[in-house]
């Protein structure tokens, strides 16, 4: 049984992330998706709240049911970063990103994790989306529902 490990800031959780997420499984038994920056307050660049973030994601992944979502508070410390995330999320086989800074961390500080690339199908970005006045046609219709519910 494989488990990879998915870590992203999901500000929002949009279609591409979802489209990850489908990639990841079809390749690994179980999926730990790891939300990063988690306690950070609301600002532009992180305009949701874990616990909003948690919801995308339940709602986009619907009946889906071998995943797990752990959160992940920033400790401002790139070279003990990856150990940390290793003793919150406890074991997986493989690391899947979209993120510059985790790959960087993982590379230099980590070199044993194994890293594994995310085709990208769909050409989508988190700050593409929150810099959008339509944000709802970049986002899985489930997450739409949230973000209209929440007046984002």
């Amino acid at each position: 049984m494989s488990t990879a490990l998915f870590i992203g800031r999901f500000q929002p959780f949009h279609s591409g992330h979802l489209d990850a997420v489908r990639q990841i499984l079809k390749e690994n038994d179980r999926l730990i998706i790891a939300i990063g920056s988690a306690s950070n307050t609301i600002t532009k660049k992180n305009p949701y709240t874990a616990n909003q973030r948690i919801q995308m994601i339940r709602a986009a992944l619907g009946k889906t049911k071998n995943y797990k979502i752990i959160l992940i508070p920033d400790i401002n410390d790139p070279p003990l970063w990856p150990h940390y995330v290793k003793r919150l999320v406890g074991p997986f086989d493989v690391l899947y990103t979209g993120s510059r800074f985790t790959k960087f961390c993982f590379k230099e500080y980590e070199k044993a994790t194994p890293l594994k690339a995310i085709k990208k199908n769909l050409k989508v970005s988190a700050t593409q989306i929150r810099n959008s006045k339509h944000p709802e046609i970049f986002v899985p219709k489930a997450v739409a529902k949230l973000l209209k519910k929440w007046q984002a």
